[in-house]
């Protein structure tokens, strides 16, 4: 559909053009002959088409059969020789045939018999010609830019789809293995889990397909995924889930925040370590939506970019996508926490 919207307005160009000429003809021709002699109407109109005529000829030759060739053979000369043969000829049959229809060739209007004459038709042609001629660049490069649009569209598009899904296969491996601990340990909560994961593979199946969704639904998922490392940490590590603002307004590109708390708790929190936690918020103000998560820092977590560089690498990716620059991504890694915020502005994203 793209592709014909730039052809639409080049060819409304050429009839706007024409429409132009034609009225600037028909005043022109009309002024000089209530100078000499009274034409009717329909005389001053059809000299005026005939004039049109003469002028669209050569000139659409050119547009759709001379300079095809030379843009597709890149010969100049070859172009001049093809283009200057017909175009001398019609202008001869117009000089002739206007003559004869102005007086039958009985010099009555001597204008039409001399050089300037000769010289006005030459040059007037020869420009309308080439202006239009400079259409077909214009349409060629519309064209061009139209194709190039579409295709950087449908790259981003793919480009976006395959970073989401590889969310997925992530997800499931860190929730699978909750899912293990949990049987293997036979704990009483494995129902409920097997119950919430089936609730965010819902989400993630059908609501997630879809360019934006409402905030509340990503909360909700969000909310899940923490029930579910509730569970697997018996409820022995403090999580703060905080939100602001009304989420039901809010819409926002899917799956975009469960990475960074994904990565807080599988680097950040251990159910052997009583000093771990977790804070989480959501402030939603306006068009903005400020998301934070701030964990505490195991031993050993100096290599958190490295284990973690994938995910982080594919969301900031997502991020560029979705809400390019619309977006304020700030990573704070002290001694004994890691932070990161985002700031996301939610106004009008890439659909």
């Amino acid at each position: 559909m793209q592709r014909h919207v730039p052809r639409f307005r080049v060819a409304l160009l050429h009839i706007a053009f024409w429409c132009v000429y034609l009225t600037f003809s028909f005043y022109e021709i009309n002024t000089h002959s209530s100078r000499s002699e009274s034409y009717s109407i329909i005389r001053v109109l059809f000299f005026s088409l005939f004039e049109l005529s003469f002028l669209l000829l050569p000139a659409y030759l050119n547009y759709f059969i001379f300079l095809p060739r030379w843009l597709e053979k890149k010969n100049v000369i070859r172009y001049i020789l093809e283009f200057s043969i017909p175009f001398i000829l019609i202008v001869i049959l117009r000089v002739y045939l206007q003559r004869y229809l102005v007086d039958g060739y009985s010099h009555q209007f001597r204008y039409f018999y001399s050089t300037l004459f000769i010289v006005q038709v030459v040059s007037v042609t020869l420009f309308i010609s080439f202006f239009v001629g400079m259409l077909r660049f214009a349409s060629e490069w519309f064209e061009f830019e139209a194709t190039k649009k579409e295709v950087e569209n449908e790259r981003l598009l793919a480009e976006l789809n395959f970073l989401k899904e590889q969310i997925n296969p992530h997800f499931l491996f860190n929730t699978l293995n909750n899912l293990y601990y949990l049987a293997y340990t036979k704990s009483p909560n494995t129902t409920e889990v097997i119950a919430k994961l089936s609730q965010m593979m819902r989400y993630m199946i059908y609501d997630s397909n879809h360019p934006k969704v409402i905030l509340s639904k990503e909360i909700e998922y969000m909310e899940n995924y923490i029930s579910l490392e509730r569970l697997r940490l018996n409820n022995q590590i403090p999580i703060d889930f905080s939100i602001r603002g009304n989420p039901d307004q809010a819409m926002i590109a899917p799956l975009i925040l469960i990475t960074f708390l994904e990565n807080a708790f599988k680097h950040g929190v251990s159910n052997n370590n009583p000093d771990s936690w977790v804070k989480v918020l959501i402030n939603i103000s306006d068009d903005q939506c400020l998301y934070k998560v701030e964990n505490s820092k195991l031993s050993e977590s100096g290599k958190h970019e490295q284990k973690s560089g994938i995910g982080l690498q594919n969301v900031k990716r997502r991020l560029e996508l979705s809400y390019p620059e619309k977006y304020t991504l700030t990573v704070e890694d002290h001694p004994q926490s890691y932070s990161v915020e985002l700031i996301l502005n939610l106004k009008n994203p890439i659909e």
